[in-house]
């Protein structure tokens, strides 16, 4: 056991070890330890009444100290202002300091038994000490403070097992000891309440996030509460679906987050009936009716803003799996100059959807981000004095200043039928869910010639091959020339994270060997995401748009004949200022926003 510093948690000490490391500035060191005293006792005042109902058997014994302190102040780092001073970034510093293992807890990699049966959630909640690992008879414990010597000796003696102490933040590890002990409780009771055999726990692969155990509701309605916890889970990591799989021995929960499936949690497959259930239920549908897919929507709150999910059922060979897309406001209601549009492409998009009248088409495969282009624009044009009407399959998020219709194709309502008799509605705008077929086309150029501005979304993979699609639908030439104001082309592209951003060099021949010519000679300093828990060792997080825009000028209306060549029409583009998907993504990757192996992944060159 490595000897305690004398003041370990003293608060100039502290702030010394975060000056050393260039986290903290002298100014606001000083600042806090002329205010310490002060800042201690409010912390103190708001932690009793935090626990003022807790059982004095579960009540934290480790006091409030300098770390706290700064913590609540909500600074940011010296070294970096756009990265906080945040537990983690401290407690990392104190333990390079004390020689100690940093150990950030993730839950991917915990086992759920060994967390909740080693030690009792009393007394890990009182001493703030959670078992990690156990491995050749050594138990590695995680605390805030690694010196309290009584503590290890307790759970040494009760274990009967060697122990070896790491250091991890206070509230990860009451984060962990609530969401862990709370979420056994509710699995273990559902999976005996719906039969079926023991299934270890242990070969869970991550939690979902879950209330603390003072929320559970007092019925213990465990179907209820898993549920809660995963939306709740998906919604804390920004998931943009949730996937539930059922397998033959066990039920597989995935999460899409930043365009990638990751497996988030293995349920016992005896429980997969009652989710699916429990779901269905939420979103109205038939909880009898298994053999055919069915369709519905659940709208919850996520803090203060509402999200609507969409919920799709369909049977496989293992019973019914269920798919749920989280529609986000926070993600689809955005400015424009968040969305990843450069300067000039901002400039451009913004002449057309201020247009009194025209078609706009937004094109690209699906998850390529349209639907967040298409209501953030609308968004951004809509006022008191316009009518905005929209016609989806299904609506994707409910907007009060729109007027949304659903299509409903079983009772005769489509997208052509609707469009049909949407202008007797006065509508200024007008948007499309998808512009699929002729009917649908033909409709909107009416609407077009009317005097309305048009929104829709079409499914090709780049802004150019839009006119060839249309003229594939049978849409003449020359009402595409009298109608077509833009067409945009989009994909969505990873970041890196900021995190764990790396500088590194790289002969830009060695990129064009690889089919990326970036137009620069000579080693290049570019970056990349070694991987950290921020990101789940992807090296990524979160994504932003790269487009290639075409304003539908004279010469490209030119161009638009029955007889009409893309690689005329995107050369004609390319002339007039038309930047590639390719060629947007390199800006990007140059600008160290995301990394080349993103760009090749998710464009290419056309020949």
């Amino acid at each position: 056991m490595t000897k305690k510093p004398q003041d370990a948690f003293k608060p100039e000490v502290v702030c010394q070890i975060l000056i050393q490391n260039k986290l903290l500035s002298t100014t606001n060191a000083k600042e806090i330890l002329r205010k310490k005293e002060d800042l201690l006792q409010k912390l103190e005042k708001i932690r009793r009444q935090k626990y003022e109902n807790t059982p004095s058997a579960e009540l934290i014994s480790n006091p409030l100290n300098i770390v706290d302190v700064i913590v609540s102040l909500k600074l940011n780092r010296a070294d970096n202002p756009g990265l906080p001073l945040d537990e983690e970034t401290i407690y990392q510093a104190l333990a390079r300091h004390w020689k100690i293992p940093y150990y950030k807890i993730d839950p991917l990699k915990l086992d759920l038994n060994v967390v909740t049966t080693t030690i009792p959630r009393s007394f890990a909640m009182k001493h703030l000490v959670v078992p990690v690992d156990i491995k050749d008879g050594l138990l590695t414990v995680a605390m805030p403070d690694p010196f309290n010597l009584v503590v290890l000796d307790d759970v040494a003696m009760a274990c009967k097992l060697r122990v070896e102490v790491v250091v991890s933040p206070k509230s990860e590890i009451i984060k962990l000891i609530n969401e862990f002990f709370g979420f056994k409780r509710s699995i273990v009771a559902a999976q005996d309440q719906f039969g079926g055999p023991v299934v270890d726990l242990g070969n869970l692969e991550q939690y979902v996030r879950l209330r603390a155990a003072d929320e559970l509701p007092s019925n213990d309605q465990h179907i209820v509460n898993a549920v809660d916890h995963l939306f709740l889970y998906a919604f804390d990591q920004k998931a943009s679906d949730i996937h539930i799989e059922p397998k033959r021995e066990l039920s597989l929960v995935r999460m899409r987050i930043d365009g990638v499936l990751h497996t988030i949690y293995k349920l016992p497959k005896a429980v997969h009936s009652a989710i699916i259930s429990r779901i269905k239920n939420l979103a109205r549908m038939d909880m009898s009716e298994k053999r055919r897919p069915q369709d519905g929507r659940i709208k919850t709150d996520k803090g203060d803003v509402e999200v609507e999910i969409r919920v799709s059922t369909i049977p496989v060979a293992f019973g019914e799996k269920v798919v749920m897309r989280i529609m986000d406001p926070d993600i689809l209601f955005r400015d424009l100059s968040e969305l990843g549009f450069s300067k000039v492409d901002l400039e451009r998009y913004q002449n057309i959807i201020t247009m009194p009248h025209g078609i706009l088409l937004v094109c690209g495969p699906t998850g390529s981000g349209k639907s967040t282009t298409l209501y953030s624009t609308l968004n951004k044009i809509n006022t008191p004095g316009i009518n905005i009407t929209t016609i989806e399959e299904p609506i994707e998020m409910v907007h009060e200043s729109f007027n949304q219709i659903a299509v409903q194709n079983q009772i005769g309502i489509t997208f052509g039928s609707v469009l049909r008799n949407i202008l007797r509605q006065d509508p200024d705008i007008i948007m499309i869910g998808e512009m699929r077929d002729l009917e649908t086309a033909e409709n909107a150029i009416q609407a077009a010639l009317t005097g309305h501005l048009v929104l829709s979304t079409l499914h090709t993979n780049d802004a150019p091959s839009a006119i060839m699609r249309l003229l594939d639908l049978g849409v003449p030439h020359f009402l595409m020339q009298a109608t077509l104001v833009g067409i945009l082309g989009q994909r969505l592209i990873r970041k890196i994270c900021n995190y764990c951003k790396t500088p590194f060099e790289m002969p830009s021949e060695e990129l064009k060997s690889l089919g990326l010519d970036v137009g620069r000679s000579g080693k290049l300093k570019l970056f990349k995401g070694n991987g950290c828990e921020k990101c789940r060792g992807t090296g990524y997080q979160g994504r932003t748009c790269v487009v290639e825009l075409i304003p539908f000028t004279e010469s490209i209306r030119k161009l638009t004949t029955a007889s009409a060549e893309v690689d005329a029409i995107r050369a004609k583009a390319r002339e007039e200022g038309m930047r590639t998907l390719r060629e947007s993504a390199i800006e990007k990757f140059m600008q160290g926003f995301t990394t080349y192996q993103e760009v090749l992944r998710v464009t290419w060159e056309h020949t």
